[in-house]
């Protein structure tokens, strides 16, 4: 029972990364319920003495390497909500959030999972790492170059930009 406490903290983390990741809400529970059945099935096999979120992010990462190597397909559109609750935004808000999604597909898959990791879900690079499996020193360098990538796709004016009118 102990287990299930331990587990269960950490599915609104495991659903936010993957919806972000998948933005695709049926996918991502899908790939929650998948690595919740999979560390389920396989707590003996989690060495104790800490969190088991980077565990349970490891497993959710190789499920979804997995999976993407046996579609060979994108993801689809972001729907904008997050952890089940909806906000409505304001309008340059939405074109925001748009744009940072846009920019996040085009960066390449080992970079745009370490943003999310670090970024959106707040794991340390020691977590992302094991997630990953990694090095440190692969994460901090993926991270920034994400990060660069980004900054760069936001700022090169390809998005549309609201202009306000006074």
């Amino acid at each position: 029972m102990a287990r299930d406490v331990e587990i269960v903290e950490h599915i609104p983390h495991l659903r936010r990364y993957a919806l972000a990741l998948l933005r695709d809400r049926d996918a991502a529970d899908d790939l929650v319920q998948d690595c919740l059945e999979r560390a389920l099935s396989r707590w003996r096999l989690f060495r104790g003495g800490g969190s088991p979120r980077a565990w349970l992010f490891t497993i959710m990462h190789n499920l979804h390497v997995n999976a993407v190597k046996r579609r060979a397909v994108g993801a689809a559109a972001v729907d904008g909500t997050a952890n089940g609750v909806n906000v409505a935004p304001t309008q340059d808000q939405r074109l925001e959030v748009l744009s940072v999604a846009r920019a996040l597909e085009r960066l390449p898959p080992e970079q745009r999972e370490i943003v999310l990791m670090i970024g959106l879900e707040q794991l340390s690079y020691a977590e992302a790492a094991a997630a990953v499996g990694v090095p440190i020193g692969t994460v901090m360098s993926r991270l920034h170059r994400g990060r660069e990538r980004l900054r760069s796709l936001i700022a090169d004016g390809s998005e549309p930009r609201l202009t306000r009118v006074k």
